[in-house]
């Protein structure tokens, strides 16, 4: 079993490696938009007093599929090894659509299975949060 800190992508919130392989498995932790570099969130400006002034969940979306690309990578595998993506959205009835459309983009000639889940909430002021499983050379 070896862990991964992909090196280009953002840094994990917790005490977690961005991924785990096991046999020819690898597993994504959670994976967000967070900017690598910035660590802010694209598509999301607040005011000083914390309240939202804009928000581009497509943004999101996009940057969220980048961050997985790169964990990948980082990782040796190719977006064409994803066998299985969970999505977590937290407002599925503003955000599936865009999300669905987004994710058909990325995902028109590797078509892993998937689940889409509406939650409450993430630890950061995300609105989609990624956990993927690709099957990898040995």
């Amino acid at each position: 079993m070896k862990k991964y800190d992909a090196k280009s992508a953002p840094k994990p919130v917790g005490l977690y490696p961005h991924a785990r392989k096991v046999g020819n498995l690898l597993f994504l932790s959670g994976i967000g938009p967070r900017d690598p570099e910035t660590d802010g969130v694209p598509g999301l400006e607040r005011s000083a007093t914390g309240n939202y002034t804009s928000f581009d969940f497509e943004a999101q979306c996009h940057s969220v599929f980048q961050n997985v690309k790169r964990v990948l990578e980082d990782c040796g595998a190719k977006w064409s090894d994803l066998v299985d993506v969970t999505v977590f959205l937290t407002d599925m009835k503003r955000d599936f659509h865009t999300y669905n459309r987004v994710y058909a983009e990325y995902f028109k000639d590797n078509q892993p299975c998937r689940t889409t889940l509406g939650i409450d909430s993430l630890p950061t002021p995300i609105a989609i949060e990624l956990k993927c499983i690709a099957v990898v050379e040995e």
